[in-house]
């Protein structure tokens, strides 16, 4: 699977338990604090927790330039689990 698809399916089937929010990093190493995000095609439109220096409220990029995705929530190990990852977190 593709990098781009990969992204992509991670926001499509974002876990319930985890809330909307994060920190994703682009491929220039940027992070981009966010508090909901919406998908359109090939497209994820980020809100941002607060506008950026230049007054952007909101990020539209593709799937493709995504790197990491933070959290910045407290999460269960049985959330990680019911997504589909597999292994034993730190007690």
């Amino acid at each position: 699977m593709s990098n781009e698809n990969t992204w992509k399916a991670v926001f499509a089937n974002w876990p319930a338990g985890i809330p909307k929010r994060g920190v994703m990093v682009n491929n220039l190493n940027e992070a981009n604090p966010f508090k909901s995000f919406m998908l359109k095609d090939d497209l994820l439109l980020l809100e941002r927790t607060n506008p950026d220096p230049l007054g952007s409220r909101y990020i539209l990029m593709s799937y493709d330039t995504i790197s990491a995705v933070k959290f910045i929530d407290p999460i269960k190990e049985s959330v990680f689990t019911a997504a589909g990852f597999i292994g034993k977190l730190a007690p």
